[in-house]
């Protein structure tokens, strides 16, 4: 876990396997897999128990319905309930030791969720449920522990459902604009974001087409209403920023008023109008 923390500070919280977990973490003199992509339930032969190390959900998985209020189901491996990965998969339950929950969010490319703890085992319906924990202690070597409190358990799972459901939207909308920025063009991925242009609690769908490629400061700012994006794909900057004298970053906002928005090659993935008019007239509302 200290190891994905590295990682973690080198890619953000979406982590690629190749150039990334694919290295592994050293143990003993050798290198360990952190997990086996080509199958849900890892147990690393170097380890001297029987717990499973870590676990593995597909990008294609769709993980909304196999989340609980304070924890995931996740599924025994298909076959004999005996079988060596279901044996790791309920020995880590029955030891009440850590693993790491990896969540794929595109091909290639997994969400890392540490500590988490099998707190359930249900052997008839073949699942278990994967709750989270934390990391306590100094910054340096950490302790994972698991969570108690219900309420902080259900506080959790929430937000790592967001960050997952974030995550998601970002693997599409991200790659629909060549990977950059749609304002900028910025090509830095781990400095792109994909924004939302109506949000879920204005209707907004998870699709490309409610979605705008953005590096993290014209997010900030289209979140903020300091952007706007008008429905003919025009960026508007803010009145208040553009008479605004406050050094060469706010130039760089300011530059782009009135330039025209990068829009994906595919016509089907490009920005809905009528989502675009909604949030331009709210744009214009508050910046008058």
């Amino acid at each position: 876990m200290a190891h994905l923390s590295v990682l973690a500070a080198e890619f953000g919280e979406d982590m690629p396997y190749a150039g990334g977990l694919a290295r592994g973490f050293p143990f003993r003199g050798t290198r360990v897999p952190f997990l086996n992509y080509q199958k849900g339930i890892y147990r690393a032969r170097v380890q001297s128990g029987p717990a499973a190390l870590s676990i593995q959900t597909s990008s294609k998985s769709p993980y909304d319905d196999e989340i609980l209020a304070d924890g995931f189901l996740y599924a025994y491996r298909a076959g004999a309930i005996d079988q060596s990965d279901n044996r790791a998969l309920r020995a880590a339950y029955e030891l009440q030791v850590p693993l790491v929950y990896f969540i794929g969010t595109e091909p290639g490319w997994y969400k890392p969720v540490f500590p988490v703890y099998v707190s359930a085992d249900d052997p008839a319906a073949r699942m278990v449920t994967v709750t989270p924990g934390e990391l306590v202690g100094p910054i340096d070597e950490p302790a994972p522990v698991p969570l108690e409190d219900p309420i902080e358990r259900r506080y959790a799972v929430r937000e790592t459902r967001v960050r997952l459901h974030q995550a998601r939207f970002r693997a599409r909308v991200v790659p629909a604009y060549s990977t950059q920025c749609s304002i900028c063009r910025l090509k830095e991925r781990r400095l792109l974001d994909a924004a939302h242009i109506l949000g879920d609690v204005e209707g907004g769908e998870p699709a490309v087409t409610n979605g705008l490629s953005l590096c993290a400061i014209h997010h900030r700012a289209f979140d903020q209403n300091l952007v706007g994006v008008s429905p003919d794909y025009v960026v508007h900057v803010s009145r208040g920023l553009r008479e605004d004298e406050d050094g060469p970053m706010l130039d760089l906002l300011k530059g782009f008023h009135e330039a025209p928005l990068l829009v994906p090659n595919r016509v089907v993935d490009r920005p809905d109008r009528e989502q675009l008019e909604g949030r331009f007239t709210q744009f214009l509302i508050l910046t008058v």
